[in-house]
Order: structure tokens, then C-alpha cells, then sequence
């Protein structure tokens, strides 16, 4: 649908030429305390993923400091999931971003959300679809960036829409904190009964070597197969209602899925180490591994999520195989399991209706999406 409202370029839109870039910082070592920067795979939908980045040194950042951000830019994933886009937001003053991720700088008199979910909308997505190409690798080039045409209505008219659209998104990130919170309070649990061994009954258990009496310390290889996800690009996938699952979490969705839930995820490149739990059957691409539902509990859940995982590639991060199946495990025993899982099962069911509450969300964000770019609703 063609909008009312006149055409312009991203670049019209800008204070000058350096307000489209995009990073040069290329990943290193994981640095403790170091400055966050942003990676493509970071840019999901609408979000960025603030609680997975990782850090470079402040020496190596400040040697970039053309793309240390303030806060209120417009990010674009330009390679890998292409398109994805997000505002980078006031906590992240200072970071700083890497060579997958475009920056955006709109002038004061433009409203920045307006533009994010013009990008977001399927107009929107169409235009940056047509500037994406490379034979082995999808990537929108930056010169192509800045051609984009986007509409100009005026700015109370970018700012009603954005308000509009906002309500929905900061609902959404309400249910996500609420959701952040309980998962929390199981990872504490498990974390005191687990980590600290003060489970149910540990004044009367002896410990012998880290190990309480009755339990047993194996390798993850022992008791788990790490399956490799697979390929499936975002140009061939058909949107339905199995979520698609990449390093940096769901990146999508798909008719057909290829696991059965609910199972867990562990993130292979990219995101090395990062850990999900989907309790629907799902897609995982090849970023990831897959443990089969068989193996899957939520106590392994919570257990991946408190092994600590390292990089064994420094250009590609990238999780190996069998370092990973080198970590060690406790098994205990299965009267204290059944407890743990009895109390975190429910903490998981409310965290699949709030999961459900926020996808009808955005399901009705995206209905409204398209209606208002194109002027066809009237604010």
C-alpha cells in the first residue's frame, strides 16, 4: 500500500554523512568490566538484547570512538539476520558497536521510533529486503543503507504513531521484565540448593570432594548428546507458529519445526554459552545446539545456565563440542530433583502465558503496523 505522505532518503534525514555508519570494532577476547558493544546478532526484534553483550577492552573501544554510542540512535543489523532493527537506549551510552551493526543518527526534528517501526513494517522491510545481496553471506550494504525512501509525514504525526505503537511494545517489556524476575527467582533456587548445596536436608548430608553423600559428579558428555541445529536461511523460511531459535534466541519463526518441546537450546556461534528453554517444539538453525526432549529438564536448564562456557575461536566465536562435554554435571538424587522441578515447573507455566500475553501483542502491534505508515488510519 503506497503511503499519502511524501518520500525521502534515510541519509535526507541525517545531520550529515558520518550519521549513517557503521562499526569497525572487530570481536576480541571477552574482557570483565570492559565496554558492551552491540552485534548484529544483538539486534532482535525491535530490542537489543542487552543482558547477552559482550565486552571489549575501554583501550580498544576509545580507538573507535566514532561509533561510541549516546543513546536514541536507530541500529541496523547489516549482516547475518539482516534488517533487524532497534533503538539503541540511553543504558547503553558508551558502548560501542561492531562491524555487523549500522548507525543511524536522525536529526532532532525527526522522531526516531517512527522510523524504527517504518523499518520494522513490511514496506519497510521490503525496501531493505531490495538493498540485501551476497552470494555467501546476506548483507545490506551501507552506501545502500542511505537510499532507503521513507515517508515524511510531519513530526506530530511520527510521534502519535510512535505512542501508539509504543503502548503495545512497553507492555510487551513490562510481561519481560516480569518474566526476567521469575525466572530469576528459579535460578536463585537452584543456585542455593545446587551451587552452595544448601538444598533440603544438607545440615545432616556429608560432603565428600564438592560432592554430597548420595550424589554423583559426571561430565555433560556423559549424560547428554549436544545435536547441531540446521541451516535455515531467513529468505526460505515460512512465517507460522514454531519459534525459530538462533544463539542470540528466537530469531523467527517457521511452519514446520524440528524439534519436539520442550527441549533446550545452547548457543554454538555467536553467542557462545547462551541457554533457552523452549516448552514448544521449535526450529534450531545452525548456531546452535539442540538437547533432544528426552534429556531435557529444567534443572539441566538451569545447570547450562550456570556452566561457564569459553570461546574457542577468536575471529568466529565459537563453542566446541567436546570442551563442552567436558564440563562437569551433578546428578542428584531423584527425590530432591522431583522437589526442584515441582516448585520451578509452575514459576514455567506463568512464564509461558506471560510469553503467550506479549506474542497476541505483538501479533495486534503488527496488524496496526502497516495501516498507520501507510496514513490509512488517521492519528
Amino acid at each position: 500500500m503506497t503511503s499519502r505522505w511524501p518520500r525521502v532518503t534515510l541519509a535526507d534525514l541525517t545531520e550529515s554523512e558520518r550519521s549513517i555508519t557503521y562499526g569497525v570494532v572487530k570481536p576480541g577476547d571477552e574482557v570483565d568490566g570492559g565496554v558492551s558493544f552491540v552485534r548484529g546478532g544483538d539486534i532482535v526484534q525491535g530490542r537489543i538484547l542487552v543482558d547477552t553483550l559482550r565486552t571489549i577492552s575501554p583501550q580498544l573501544s576509545q580507538i573507535y570512538k566514532r561509533t561510541l554510542l549516546k543513546g536514541g540512535e536507530l541500529l541496523i543489523s547489516l549482516v547475518g539476520n539482516p534488517g533487524e532493527v532497534a533503538i539503541a537506549p540511553s543504558t547503553l551510552e558508551g558502548a560501542n558497536i561492531a562491524r555487523q551493526v549500522g548507525l543511524i543518527a536522525l536529526r532532532p526534528e525527526f522522531d526516531t521510533k517512527f522510523y524504527m517501526y517504518y523499518l520494522m513494517s513490511p514496506e519497510g522491510r521490503a525496501e531493505l529486503f531490495t538493498r540485501t545481496g551476497g552470494a555467501v553471506q546476506q548483507v545490506i550494504n551501507l552506501a545502500d543503507l542511505k537510499t532507503i525512501a521513507v515517508p515524511l509525514p510531519s513530526l506530530s504525526e511520527q510521534t502519535a504513531i510512535s505512542s501508539i505503537l509504543s503502548a503495545y511494545d512497553d507492555l510487551i517489556e513490562n510481561n519481560r521484565r516480569r518474566m526476567a524476575l521469575l525466572e530469576d527467582s528459579a535460578r536463585l533456587l537452584y543456585r542455593e540448593w545446587f551451587v552452595r548445596l544448601r538444598f533440603p536436608g544438607y545440615e545432616h548430608t556429608r560432603v565428600v570432594d564438592g560432592v554430597p553423600q548420595g550424589w554423583a559428579r559426571k561430565t555433560l558428555g556423559e549424560s547428554v548428546t549436544l545435536n547441531y541445529g540446521k541451516a535455515l536461511k531467513a529468505e526460505i523460511r515460512v512465517e507460522g507458529e514454531y519459534p525459530v531459535y538462533g544463539s542470540s534466541g528466537i530469531v523467527g519463526s517457521h511452519e514446520k519445526p524440528l524439534v519436539k518441546g520442550p527441549a533446550i537450546i545452547l548457543g554454538r556461534k555467536g553467542n557462545v554459552g547462551s541457554v533457552f528453554w523452549s516448552s514448544k517444539s521449535f526450529f534450531p538453525i545452525d548456531t546452535v545446539y539442540f538437547i533432544d526432549p528426552e534429556s531435557s529438564s529444567l534443572y539441566l536448564y538451569y545447570a547450562l545456565k550456570n556452566m561457564h562456557f569459553i570461546s574457542t575461536d577468536v575471529a568466529v566465536p565459537g563453542l566446541n563440542r567436546n570442551f563442552a562435554y567436558s564440563r562437569p554435571l551433578l546428578h542428584p538424587p531423584a527425590t530432591l530433583l522431583r522437589t526442584f522441578l515441582e516448585t520451578v515447573t509452575p514459576i514455567h507455566g506463568q512464564l509461558d502465558k506471560l510469553d503467550e500475553t506479549n506474542r497476541k501483542l505483538r501479533a495486534a502491534r503488527d496488524l496496526l503496523l502497516p495501516r498507520l505508515m501507510s496514513g490509512e488510519l488517521a492519528v
